[in-house]
């Protein structure tokens, strides 16, 4: 896709969505850390219900470090991987006590050192805590940014670094919440809806599809 293309579709999707933004709810960076490993194959919202309560209860990693695990557990049982997700943040808020002086780390080295923190949580908690420029690619971005043809990849690494390349930098956590918002609202995964999209003109996947049915 032109540069200029790249730059108009982001500009439409702006005026789509101009409340297109990290939907999670929290106070501080470990607050957020905390809430990006929760979110993961779960809804932001479902996790929303249940991080109040969680932080109320633990509101740093040192209270967090020492919880009991099954109480942790109780706390967040209504989101997906509730046992496994509770086990990691208490392992995550121990080293950070530990390690970090209970402080969320700046770099994504030191964040993916962390139980239950992959390159997606680390890219988000990046661009929402320290305001760097980060492309996080889930499923929402992948399939949509695959899709419109602003890349052509197979894995989510390999997209990633392909949007660094076509997306202009000071755009990248930008274009990240938009293509999400899109791919929630317009360009999912089983029935999307071309026929309303405001980018469908710019769109390899619609482009392709209008012409078998033709």
């Amino acid at each position: 896709m032109k540069k200029k293309d790249v730059t108009t579709l982001l500009d439409i999707l702006k005026e789509t969505y101009p409340d297109a933004g990290c939907a999670l709810d929290f106070g501080d960076r470990f607050q957020l850390l905390i809430s990006v490993v929760l979110s993961a194959q779960t809804t932001d919202k479902s996790v929303n219900k249940v991080t109040p309560v969680l932080f109320g209860k633990y509101p740093d990693p040192e209270s967090l470090a020492a919880a009991d695990e099954r109480d942790v557990q109780e706390i967040i049982r209504t989101i997906g991987m509730y046992r496994t997700k509770a086990k990691n943040i208490i392992a995550l808020s121990g080293k950070l006590a530990l390690e970090f002086n209970g402080e969320v780390p700046g770099t994504g080295e030191e964040l993916m050192s962390l139980p239950g923190v992959g390159r997606k949580t680390a890219n988000v908690v990046l661009a929402e805590g320290f305001g760097e420029q980060r492309i996080a690619v889930d499923t929402h971005v992948f399939r949509v940014s695959n899709r419109l043809g602003l890349v052509n990849e197979k894995d989510v690494l390999r997209t990633e670094e392909s949007l660094m390349k076509v997306l202009p930098h000071e755009r990248w956590t930008e274009a990240h919440h938009l293509l999400i918002f899109h791919g929630r609202r317009i360009c999912s995964a089983q029935r999307p809806k071309c026929d309303i999209c405001p980018v469908n003109e710019y769109c390899n996947w619609f482009k392709h599809k209008t012409i078998k049915e033709n």
